[in-house]
């Protein structure tokens, strides 16, 4: 388990993070959010004993982390830290003796790797001459070629296609049954509401809400419709008892007043647009992340 209490990082008169506290729990996926500058990189850093916190306590299964966890801890970082004109073992080789691993260990686990994400062919190809999508293969095999305890991962599936997203995701939820801990860290609501169990949205280096995502789901509920339909959105708005509308061209999600059941809703807009589909729906995360961020600022 690992634990952070009233963690705060102060640099001269900015307070980057401040007084933040969470439980990383084994077997379950923690989503980090925040929008860009929310103190995410810093609280991550803290972790990783990169930088000393200014106050708070940072435990890892009871103890304080230090140097000494440095061997079960990956790290898969946002930006890319390759060398390019290397070739791809080199780098991946590289990485796994810094992390302590013997060489035949290394290049066993380097082989297993690169086939399960299908990059073999490119073995000896330098990081340059790869994709962006390849790239970050190889960097999140560099962060997991240990097999680490703690994984901590900042925007892993930049640069991949919906197939390499499905085959990154996979990969990532199947640790949790090796009893891996994980921290996700996305700007993309949509890949953390289907992959995180416990969220921590933070904003300007605060706390803005956390808990299990359920429950957040559960204490954010909205009156809340998806429609499909044909025809202009400005026909939805128009309704007096209509809060809010987010339109995604051939759809929309729709906030009523709470008084306002979904029927009448539904009756009231039949003549006004063709309809394809109608459903009552749980607030998104992506909703309850904008609505709480404007809340805070």
């Amino acid at each position: 388990m690992l634990e952070v209490r009233n963690l705060t990082k102060e640099y001269n008169d900015v307070v980057a993070v401040k007084n933040l506290s969470f439980t990383v729990s084994e077997g379950k996926i923690f989503g980090l959010l925040g929008p860009n500058g929310a103190g995410k990189t810093t609280t991550i850093r803290t972790v990783l004993n990169i930088i000393k916190p200014t106050s708070g306590q940072i435990r890892f299964y009871n103890r304080e982390i230090s140097k000494d966890f440095f061997n079960v801890i990956g790290y898969l970082p946002e930006e890319r830290g390759l060398y390019r004109k290397s070739r791809v073992d080199e780098v991946i080789l590289y990485f796994a003796v810094l992390k302590n691993m013997s060489r035949p260990d290394a290049v066993k686990q380097l082989d297993f790797w690169l086939q399960k994400l299908r990059i073999s062919e490119y073995r000896k190809k330098k990081i340059e001459e790869l994709s962006k999508g390849n790239q970050q293969k190889v960097q999140f095999i560099t962060s997991i070629i240990h097999n680490p305890k703690l994984l901590i991962l900042d925007e892993p599936f930049t640069g991949f296609d919906p197939i390499n997203q499905q085959i990154i995701r996979e990969t990532i939820v199947s640790f949790l049954s090796e009893g891996k801990l994980i921290i996700l860290s996305t700007h993309h609501m949509e890949i953390a509401e289907k992959m995180c169990s416990d969220i921590l949205l933070i904003n300007k280096g605060k706390e803005v809400c956390s808990g299990s995502l359920s429950q957040l789901k559960k204490n954010f509920s909205a009156n809340m419709v998806e429609i499909g339909f044909e025809g202009n959105s400005d026909a939805i708005r128009r309704l007096n008892y209509v809060k809010e509308v987010d339109d995604y061209n051939n759809f929309a999600e729709v906030q009523l007043e709470d008084s306002i059941e979904p029927y009448l809703f539904l009756r009231d807009i039949a003549d006004k647009v063709k309809v394809s589909h109608f459903k009552v729906i749980e607030p998104t995360l992506n909703k309850i992340f904008i609505d709480m961020i404007k809340q805070s600022n």
